[in-house]
């Protein structure tokens, strides 16, 4: 018995006693000795095991003895190493995995591979047999970004539209882009638009961002610009939490002695949405006509999180961020219409007030079946709200009075988009030649102007009174905008390689797929006009009209309330306008891409879609319900070529066949109605066809410079473009303009380390240059405008223009002082510069000049110190330079200016710590 007791006790001292070792490496790519983020480090025969971190280091506590770590990285072939480790030992290697497949390795990584880092993405782009371009996560937060359309922005031939999230790819806008969020479709937000508004995500949400500039089969056809793909964050390895707080402000906004928002709508960006009941019979509009204050003081609020379960063979990780921010921005500046002999037909000064919030939350789950197979779900939520409290001062022909100082005109909108998307996706590994990847979301989107109001006055001569405009019943009303978005997408791809080598690799890979897309929109508009009695209307203070509009004065007669239809009494009279979109879209596509020679590679596409797009509306313009259906086949073709002149250079060449559509509100007979320009839909408009070309070199001194110039070419057949109707309103509308249409340019990018003060590369200058030179070109055809549409006329003032929104250079130049300490600390700060010139926002018509946005650019300096490896901070100024933007009619006789204003300079201070 005392022998079995002493055997025991022995038996258990030795297992408490027993010490273990440890292991340190790195894990990185054979060819290019880049760090491999998130790959697997396992003992065999265990359960054991840790994720490498974004520099490819990992570190794992083993038990003494003889050992086996196995190492896996999809994309890449696993590899076993046998280690001996003693009690307390540390043991550091390093671990060269090589890719399945050098020639494919861009598609084949593309789905799991950690793209956030600047060295990374231009390995992607330097392999890959497609011409690619990025923007991942730590270059956004070397320059300071925080939304994905001023991220865009950043890269080579890419500019937005200033005060909004509308992008210009190669000078092609909104009908020539196309937006997806992990390689699947996004609805829109906006009636007017084709994409959704990139400003409303938060950079918080992004793994990456890659733009396609040249077409490829697995891509939708309805695109010539650019395809922007937004990756979502995943997270994969040990669990953190990251908390930011951070403020903000612009310097006109803190000028102003009281900044004027909307009364009644939530601070949050939350806000009652609804029409009131019996809106005809009674005043039961809940909101203020009167504006409200409040300080100009932003603030923001993130959490990040993110943790990895393994379960043997299987693993789930999941990452989560939620964030809240508002903003403020004032403007002040002109705002005029101008006629063909330099006369003004309005004339206003413009005082404008914004308040914008964006509450956005995102859950991405990944689970990792075995090495074979995985699943991931994506879901994201976005709230964003827009508050503009505008105040018009000066003349407007026909409504300003002989008698009368001025006309002011207040005009405040309210916006709220909500946007949900739902992503469920599948990689899967058939055989070792045979991957399948498949993909579904349901989107939709609620884009809301609940009651925005406009009141115009009169101040009279020699006195502080006012009297309403009675022009015309809308120059004061209350309107309501509502569009609901629903869309169904699918995606089905299976990859075949073949041609095994001496190597064991594979020359080629087969791609078939099938792409659904099923989008619904349904768009309402109501318009309360009020009919002012000429007895009531004398001093009327402009700054308490809740004292004129009320229930009282209504029953008492000093104003009635109509719709388009008619007042109360009138059938149907709160029926609102409407249209309706539906569209289908089938696509079958195959893709080879092959290693021909051992310096040339190939991607040969072709897709084939079926487009049906039906448009149904009910406006004042055609009260009874009708409807327009428009089909389309196309038959898509693509070639990519890549010749590889030696290890670091390349030469590419890409071909291919696009088509553009119109979009539903653009062929709908709608009129939408803003303070100084009025849009109509037009039936007649049908697609363009798009042909591109492309021709680049590339040179990657360094896995973290590149140096490269693409030539690219652009033949559009029968542009679409705004006009300005040959009318006595002036419409604006929307026409097949001409017979063709055509670009060139050159695009050149740069970034290089510049100097290092060690050999380790942690202290350090970099800098960053890419520019695009244009030219475009298009004829302009008044006989076919005329005979190809049944609602308007027009007479061009010049029989070719420029493409619209096209700018003929566009410069983005940053430089970056970057410093690491090895105690976690870490200093970055970067000056970045961008530059736009002049650039068409639509044709002149009837002897009117060209309107043209002339050329600016903005000055941003960003500033982050990491204290440690968990507590840092920011510093961000924006628009340093603070130009004016203007907007110029370029007449027969002399420009005249339509628009200008100042932005005024923003400054932002954030703090973060990870636990």
């Amino acid at each position: 018995m005392k022998s079995k007791l002493l055997f025991a006790l022995l038996f258990i001292s030795q297992i408490v006693g027993a010490s273990n070792g440890t292991i340190k490496g790195i894990l990185q790519d054979s060819a290019t000795k880049e760090p491999l983020a998130f790959a697997s480090v396992s003992i065999k025969g265990t359960t054991q095991g840790v994720n490498t971190d974004l520099d490819g280091f990992f570190t794992l506590e083993v038990p003494e003895g003889k050992q086996t770590l196995t190492f896996h990285y999809v994309g890449y072939t696993s590899a076993n190493k046998a280690i001996e480790v003693k009690a307390n030992e540390t043991i550091e290697i390093t671990i060269d995995l090589i890719s399945e497949s050098v020639q494919l390795e861009g598609v084949v990584v593309q789905a799991t591979r950690s793209k956030s880092r600047e060295a990374t993405l231009l390995i992607e782009q330097q392999r890959s047999v497609e011409m690619k371009q990025h923007i991942g996560s730590q270059e956004l937060s070397r320059k300071g970004v925080s939304d994905v359309a001023s991220a865009v922005a950043k890269t080579t031939g890419v500019a937005k539209q200033e005060g909004t999230g509308t992008i210009f790819v190669r000078g092609l806008g909104d009908r020539y882009n196309s937006t997806s969020l992990n390689g699947l479709p996004l609805a829109s937000n906006d009636p007017e638009k084709k994409n959704i508004d990139l400003n409303i995500f938060s950079t918080d949400i992004v793994e990456y961002i890659a733009i396609d500039k040249t077409y490829f089969a697995r891509n939708y056809g309805d695109f010539a610009g650019g395809n922007i793909d937004i990756t979502s964050k995943n997270h994969s390895g040990e669990g953190f939490v990251e908390i930011g707080v951070s403020t903000n402000m612009n310097t006109n906004a803190v000028k102003k002695d009281a900044f004027k928002t909307l009364s009644d709508r939530s601070f949050f960006g939350f806000s009652d949405t609804k029409i009131p009941g019996n809106a005809l019979k009674g005043y039961n509009f809940k909101n203020s006509t009167q504006s409200d204050t409040r300080s100009p003081w932003g603030a923001g609020l993130n959490i990040n999180t993110g943790k990895s379960f393994f379960f043997g063979a299987s693993a789930l990780h999941l990452f989560a961020t939620a964030s809240f921010g508002n903003n403020f921005k004032q403007k002040e500046g002109v705002t005029r219409t101008a006629q063909a002999q330099n006369s003004f037909t309005k004339d206003l000064n413009l005082d404008s007030f914004e308040y914008s919030t964006n509450t956005t939350g995102m859950l991405n789950a990944k689970f990792d079946i075995d090495d074979a197979n995985s699943i991931k779900y994506n879901f994201l939520f976005v709230n964003d709200s827009k508050e503009k409290n505008e105040d018009y001062t000066g003349y407007v022909r026909d409504i300003t009075l002989d008698n009368s100082d001025h006309t002011y005109i207040n005009r405040q909108t309210y916006r709220q988009d909500q946007l949900m998307v739902n992503q469920l996706l599948g990689n899967h590994k058939l055989t070792d030649q045979i991957d399948l990847n498949w993909g579904a979301a349901f989107n939709s989107i609620s884009a809301q102007t609940p009651d925005r109001q406009q009141y115009t006055l009169n101040k009279l001569q020699n006195s502080d009174s006012y009297q309403f405009s009675i022009n015309s019943r809308s120059d004061n009303n209350r309107y309501y905008e509502d569009l609901k978005e629903n869309e169904l997408a699918a995606n089905l791809a299976a990859d075949y390689k073949f041609g095994k080598n001496e190597e064991n690799l594979y020359d080629g890979k087969l791609t078939v797929g099938y792409n659904f897309r099923k989008k619904d929109r349904n768009f309402k508009a109501t318009q309360f006009v009020f009919q002012i009695n000429r007895e009531n209307n004398n001093n009327i203070n402009p700054n308490a009209l809740d004292q004129f509009f009320n229930q009282s004065n209504f029953a008492n007669g000093y104003f009635d309330i109509y719709t388009f239809r008619g007042g109360a009494g009138t059938p149907n009279a709160l029926l609102p306008q409407t249209y309706d979109g539906e569209l289908f879209i089938h696509a079958g596509f195959a893709n080879v891409e092959y290693r021909l020679t051992d310096k040339l590679s190939g991607s040969l596409g072709a897709r084939f879609e079926t487009i049906s797009q039906d448009v149904t509306w009910q406006t004042q313009l055609d009260a009874d319900k009708t409807s327009n259906k428009f089909t389309k086949n196309a038959f898509l073709p693509s070639l990519s070529l890549k010749y590889e002149v030696n290890d670091n250079n390349n030469l590419r060449f890409a071909l291919s066949k696009t088509y553009t559509l119109p979009q539903f509100k653009e062929r709908a007979r709608f009129i939408y109605e803003d303070v100084t320009e009025i849009k109509v839909g037009n039936p007649d408009l049908y697609a363009s066809d798009d042909y591109n070309a492309d021709l680049k070199w590339e040179y990657f001194p360094k896995t973290d410079e590149v140096i490269s110039a693409t030539v690219f070419g652009k033949y559009i057949k029968n542009p679409i473009n705004e006009i300005v109707s040959a009318s006595s309103s002036n419409d604006i509308t929307y026409a097949n303009t001409g017979d063709y249409g055509h670009a060139v340019g050159l695009e050149i990018e740069v970034r290089k380390n510049l100097f290092s003060f060690d050999d380790a590369l942690t202290n350090k200058i970099t800098g960053g240059l890419n520019a695009s030179f244009m030219k475009t070109y298009q004829k302009l055809d008044n006989e076919k405008v005329n005979k190809e549409n049944k609602y308007l006329s027009t007479s061009f003032t010049h029989d070719n223009a420029s493409f619209t929104g096209a700018s003929d250079l566009l410069l983005n130049a940053d430089i970056s002082y970057i410093k690491e300490w090895a105690n976690d600390q870490k200093l970055m700060a970067t000056f970045s510069y961008a530059h736009f010139s002049d650039k068409l926002y639509s044709l002149g018509t009837e002897q009117s000049g060209n309107l043209v946005d002339k050329a600016f650019g903005f000055l941003d300096f960003t500033f982050k110190y990491d204290f440690t490896k968990n507590f840092g901070m920011s510093f961000n100024a924006r628009n340093l330079l603070d130009p004016a933007i203007e907007r110029k009619q370029e007449n027969l006789t002399q420009d005249v200016l339509v628009q200008s204003y100042k932005l005024g300079q923003n400054f932002s201070l954030g703090f973060k710590y990870t636990f």
